[in-house]
């Protein structure tokens, strides 16, 4: 159970009144992140048998930094309110058959180590592409079925009841916090080197987190310039919940993990020391 906390300073409760969601709300952010050190650990879990990616990886890294660094990024709005969720979870896009793009939902994401998540979002993926639909899938279903303009007044109905006032609709498996508390999508896997994701409108995610394209790049190491692998991350953050001091400690944290990979493979204690 995360430790609850009240983010509900003056400035959050102003935020939450001037900015309305998701079209003035947002702040933008992106950073080069040297992944060497990451696809070298990649490829020494693959001879394991491990099956894992920078996708998975990056997942569960931000799953670590909101556990340790950044419980503000695990919150969302309701009824005017910052809110804490309960636990820490995770939503992946994924490419399904025919190229139509689908999510699977990792939940406790900060507790898992690289072989409990690989094999998880792995799973879940693999019931998606089989036509397993999950909650929000099954939702996204339904609401296609509906004409216009009907499909139009049910999402508005939706986004006031579980959204605006935070109240849960058990018999189409949605509520307030359907999304988890962050989605990460890789797009540098469809051809895009970078780009911002968007804040969905029927979600209460407060960011959305972007991989992009891995290119070599020369990097200074230890005063010396090396040829690394270097991969584009951006994130879109809701502002009413959230400020940039935010993302930049998400994205220090990540940094500093993406050189000490082998710490995913340890289980996270229910306090954990900063390195």
């Amino acid at each position: 159970m995360v430790e609850k906390k009240d983010y509900n300073n003056d400035w959050r409760v102003v935020a939450s009144t001037i900015y309305k969601k998701p079209s003035d709300s947002k702040i933008y952010g992106m950073v080069e992140l040297d992944v060497t050190e990451l696809e070298k650990y990649i490829a020494k879990k693959r001879k394991e048998g491990i099956k894992t990616t920078l996708t998975y990886l990056l997942t569960l890294i931000i799953g670590r930094a909101i556990r340790q660094e950044v419980p503000e990024l695990n919150t969302y709005l309701k009824r005017g309110k910052i809110v804490q969720r309960e636990q820490v979870d995770a939503t992946v896009s994924v490419l399904l058959a025919g190229g139509q793009m689908g999510s699977v939902k990792v939940e406790n994401a900060d507790q898992l180590t690289t072989s409990e998540i690989s094999n998880k979002i792995g799973k879940n993926i693999a019931n998606s592409r089989k036509g397993y639909e999950n909650d929000t899938m099954q939702s996204k279903s339904m609401l296609a079925k509906f004409p216009w303009p009907f499909r139009n007044w049910l999402f508005k109905l939706y986004k006031i009841i579980t959204i605006h006032w935070g109240i849960s609709i058990p018999m189409i498996g949605l509520d307030s916090t359907s999304f988890g508390s962050y989605i990460v999508s890789n797009i540098g896997t469809v051809g895009l080197d970078t780009g911002y994701g968007s804040l969905l409108p029927s979600s209460n995610i407060s960011f959305v987190f972007i991989l992009g394209s891995i290119d070599k790049k020369p990097v200074v190491v230890n005063d010396e310039v090396t040829i690394r692998r270097v991969m584009w991350l951006s994130s879109t953050l809701d502002h009413r919940v959230v400020d940039g001091s935010h993302g930049g400690k998400l994205f220090r944290f990540i940094k500093r993990l993406a050189k000490n990979p082998e710490l995913l493979d340890l289980k996270p204690d229910k306090k954990i020391s900063k390195f």
